[in-house]
């Protein structure tokens, strides 16, 4: 598939690198020569120097002949605006990222698709919604629902005090109680797992399950689940903006915001949260506006250093739930050994996004899981494709791959080797990098 990313930020520097790794011919342009030549030392792939907003430019990526076009410039207006020339010029789909929530409204949506805006990605809220699961869901790393909750795909740290330590797959006989482990990351490293395999103290093993028997896997790892009331933001961003808004009125909200002007927005935007100015890194104001008595405590300044150490400091208080903004994706294995709990990342969840797109199956839903190089895919089986043909046992799918689950109409069901995935099913797969490829042969 041809690719053309315009805007060399994070986002689609991050993107190039991950769509050049599964062979696609990426063309990335961006207005700074210093940028493109940076990231050619990097990637193997094709840049242009030019405006996303010059037919020229634009003409010169090979636009034309491209199936998909990529807008993630840092504005949102440039991005909106070259997604329409990029239709003009005849590729296939636009993509373009936002900041403003109200574009997301299904009456504007329409009008964009009109203008050749065929998709939006609004990566503040897509982070925001990673630290709302990660307050709501206590006891996981990670809580991914699946065709509105009717199977789960929870990441869960495995303590001493876990029933399952020390304990074989097979000996657990999971799927008796309608239970699958996907995946364990152990010291960083990926295993798909198979009955043989042990859980040991320190693992993050990634279950997939029905909600009714989501308390059977807490009882199994040693987890309880406990109420959230108060919170309190470190920084008043564009995330923790959109976070508080989606938590709405249930919860005692604290932001500690060291810029006074957008202190004084916050506090007029919110009624109900308390908003200090200052720096939330200064033991003291913590101390002052009471971390020892929260419940929760999130990270979401600019600085992904600072998200991590004040969490961990915020566990040393005894805040039982932590979650930090990490964008730099260097520090996200440091950050999971730190046991801070949640970590959230905007690249990671806007390349989630926008990698469906990428693909040649039908899917309804792509994770990149931030306790893991892994990802998981919830595909739509179509008639007379591989998937369909016959039961799993029988298929001679990835070893990199397994199928976690499937829903078939209002009802999720875990897959055995017995299991024959029919037309309709939507089927969730959790895959390491190497297998997402391979993949598409059996769903399209």
């Amino acid at each position: 598939m041809k690719i053309v990313i315009a805007g060399a930020g994070e986002v689609g520097t991050h993107l190039a690198k991950m769509l050049t790794d599964e062979s696609h011919d990426i063309v990335l342009l961006d207005d700074s020569l210093n940028k493109l030549s940076k990231i050619s030392n990097q990637i193997d792939l094709m840049t242009h120097t030019g405006s996303a907003h010059s037919f020229e430019d634009l003409k010169k990526t090979g636009l034309s002949k491209a199936d998909l076009f990529i807008a993630v410039t840092p504005y949102e207006e440039r991005n909106v605006f070259a997604c329409s020339m990029a239709s003009y010029l005849g590729v296939g789909r636009t993509i373009a990222r936002i900041n403003n929530s109200e574009y997301l409204e299904e009456r504007y949506k329409n009008k964009l698709r009109n203008m050749g805006i065929h998709e939006l990605i609004y990566p503040e809220s897509l982070a925001a919604k990673e630290v709302v699961a990660s307050i709501k869901q206590t006891v996981t790393r990670q809580l991914i629902e699946f065709s509105g909750g009717k199977l789960i795909l929870m990441g869960i740290k495995v303590r001493n005090n876990a029933p399952v330590l020390n304990k074989s797959l097979k000996d657990l006989d999971l799927n008796e109680h309608n239970i699958s482990v996907v995946a364990i990351n152990r010291d960083n490293v990926t295993i798909i797992p198979n009955g043989k395999d042990v859980i040991k103290d320190g693992d993050i093993v990634f279950f997939v399950t029905t909600p009714i028997q989501e308390q059977y896997v807490f009882e199994l790892t040693g987890k309880k689940v406990f109420d959230i009331k108060n919170i309190m933001f470190l920084g008043g961003s564009r995330v923790a903006q959109k976070a508080i808004d989606k938590l709405g009125d249930n919860y005692r909200i604290k932001v500690i915001e060291s810029n006074l002007e957008k202190c004084k927005q916050i506090a007029d935007k919110y009624d109900k949260v308390l908003v200090i100015n200052g720096d939330g890194r200064d033991f003291k104001i913590l101390k002052e506006e009471g971390i020892d008595k929260m419940d929760a405590f999130v990270a979401t300044t600019g600085n992904s250093e600072t998200n991590i150490l004040m969490c961990h400091l915020a566990k040393t208080y005894g805040v039982k739930r932590t979650a930090a903004e990490v964008e730099n994706l260097e520090f996200m294995g440091l950050a999971e050994n730190m046991d801070i709990g949640g970590v959230i990342n905007k690249k990671l969840n806007a390349a989630s996004y926008i990698y469906k797109f990428t693909l040649n199956a039908a899917i309804s839903k792509v994770k990149c899981l931030t306790a893991s190089d892994a990802e998981v895919f919830e595909f739509i089986a179509k008639h007379d494709t591989k998937i369909t043909d016959k039961p799993i046992k029988y298929i001679d799918f990835p070893e990199e791959a397994v199928i976690g689950g499937y829903i078939r109409g209002e009802q999720g069901y875990i897959a055995n080797g017995d299991t024959l995935i029919q037309q309709g099913d939507k089927v969730v797969v959790f895959t390491l990098p190497s297998g997402i490829k391979k993949l598409e042969k059996y769903f399209k």
